[in-house]
């Protein structure tokens, strides 16, 4: 596992946990709003060792309950269910962060009780995947991924909305598809930091624009709500 970053305490991350969060390193998509960078092009920033995170971890039981492991991607990690294994020996309560385009790492994962809750970030409807996360994608995998995570106990699903990517009639396909999911949440993106400078600063939509989109769509879902990353 390459972990280059932790954010020791979050109320947020996690539903209804104390948690931290690791960062994995490396991604196989290049969204161009992506405001982890550094997590998809290596920009010499040191891996945290294995053996400082275990510490981390061991002296933080009773206090944390729960741990975020988000990337990058991190499923495309082979070591992630041993790693994952050696967090919950600890105590520790489970959340993937996940894009998806790894089914057979998922179903490893879930057949194996490693993870307590998903989350799965589908990027655009099908026919869109590859204009927005600028590399090929196999959507059978995607399409696979979205079905296992929706029959998972405990999951949500994001969409990160950037108008000049994804339109009105984009976000209400994809709640359409995700329809039965018991969370979805539409994600306003940060216009400073960016893996495509020209995305610093771009137009982003009115959050009433986003509330009216929530609001048609709020019935597909038992959690139905717009936030910011």
């Amino acid at each position: 596992m390459i972990i280059k970053g932790i954010q020791k305490l979050s109320l947020l991350d996690y539903p209804g946990r104390v948690a931290c969060t690791l960062f994995t390193f490396g991604c196989n998509f290049r969204c161009p709003y992506c405001h982890n960078p550094e997590l998809v092009i290596d920009d010499g920033t040191p891996a945290i060792p294995e053996e400082d995170l275990f510490r981390f971890l061991l002296e933080r039981k009773g206090f944390l309950d729960g741990v975020c492991i988000t990337g990058g991607e991190p499923t495309l990690h082979n070591g992630l269910p041993d790693f994952i294994k050696r967090i919950k020996d600890l105590g520790y309560s489970i959340k993937l962060d996940t894009n998806g385009t790894r089914p057979e790492m998922l179903r490893k994962l879930i057949g194996e009780k490693l993870v307590d809750y998903i989350a799965m970030d589908v990027k655009a409807p099908l026919e869109k995947y590859e204009s927005v996360v600028r590399v090929k994608v196999d959507a059978s995998k995607i399409a696979e991924s979205v079905e296992m995570v929706k029959a998972f106990p405990e999951h949500e699903f994001r969409t990160t909305v950037v108008p000049e990517l994804l339109t009105r009639e984009d976000i209400l396909a994809i709640a359409g598809w995700l329809k039965g999911a018991r969370r979805f949440f539409i994600q306003q993106f940060k216009p400073t930091k960016t893996l495509d400078e020209t995305f610093v600063r771009k137009q982003v939509y009115l959050a009433d624009e986003l509330e009216k989109i929530c609001g048609e769509v709020k019935h597909y879902f038992e959690v139905c709500e717009n936030r910011n990353v």
